[in-house]
């Protein structure tokens, strides 16, 4: 009897140990998010902005979609991508309610300030949309006239060093789409915004007989970056990935399916 009751309870502590084990090995992939589990990064954007983000049959998707979860995937992470809107974009990276926005953000030096920058992924400047046969042939045109910007963009610092910070002239939209259909109802006299963007739209809509205009003495070129919060530990991760993409072929495939001609690398690494 008393062999039995000790064979008994050396079973028992055996069984104890190991629960013990699998309880400790258990709390440690809770903690790490497991082995084989990567970390999914909240990314937040506007998703008005063709062909950078926008809707396609309530799915996200544009050059910076691609891009991202090319970075991402780089990185060793998973993303999820909220449509939140432009203005709402700054609310969440400031409140560390999001990871990361990507929404074709210019780095300049006061939102530096407040938030971090990857290095930059993407070249632009802005441009000046008009109707054909108008008489603004440059940026200097602009003045005395009503011009449409989105609100909170580098497109309106332009307008407003042109009109004046308080002009009546410069109409503030909450989305480049509206204020393009602001210009078609002759509610503005012209729409400036970056110009891959308005590229697009007059080459996607023939029929609205618009025109482009670049001005390269007043609109200076423009570096788009990966918005973060201010401190982001994820800014080294990033910042590295970027860069394999930029220099393994990755960033070219995806920037040539989408704007058709090849980017021009080495003037984003010269701004590192």
């Amino acid at each position: 009897m008393k062999q039995k009751f000790m064979m008994m309870f050396a079973l028992l502590l055996s069984l104890t140990f190991i629960l013990a084990a699998c309880g400790s090995a258990d709390k440690k992939d809770e903690a790490t998010g497991g082995s084989d589990t990567k970390k999914t990064l909240r990314v937040v954007t506007a998703a008005e902005y063709a062909p950078f983000e926008y809707m396609d049959k309530g799915e996200i998707v544009g050059f910076d979609v691609d891009l991202i979860n090319a970075v991402a995937k780089e990185a060793g992470y998973e993303v999820q991508m909220d449509n939140v809107g432009w203005d709402p974009i700054f609310v969440e990276i400031k409140g560390k309610r999001a990871d990361l926005a990507a929404s074709a953000i210019t780095i300049n030096d006061d939102r530096k300030q407040t938030y971090d920058f990857t290095v930059p992924y993407f070249l632009s400047t802005n441009m000046i949309m008009v109707k054909e046969g108008s008489d603004i042939k440059t940026a200097a045109d602009l003045k005395d006239k009503k011009v449409a910007v989105q609100n909170g963009t580098t497109g309106q610092d332009a307008v407003e060093g042109i009109l004046g910070t308080n002009s009546e002239n410069v109409k503030k939209f909450e989305n480049i789409p509206l204020a393009i259909m602001e210009l078609k109802n002759g509610g503005v006299d012209a729409v400036v915004a970056d110009n891959t963007v308005v590229e697009e739209y007059v080459k996607n809509n023939p029929n609205d007989k618009l025109v482009v205009i670049e001005d390269e003495n007043t609109f200076a070129a423009e570096f788009y970056g990966l918005l973060l919060p201010k401190g982001s530990e994820l800014k080294t991760d990033l910042d590295k990935a970027l860069n394999t993409v930029l220099d393994n072929g990755t960033y070219s495939k995806i920037y040539k399916e989408w704007f058709g001609v090849e980017p021009k690398i080495e003037k984003l690494k010269e701004q590192q």
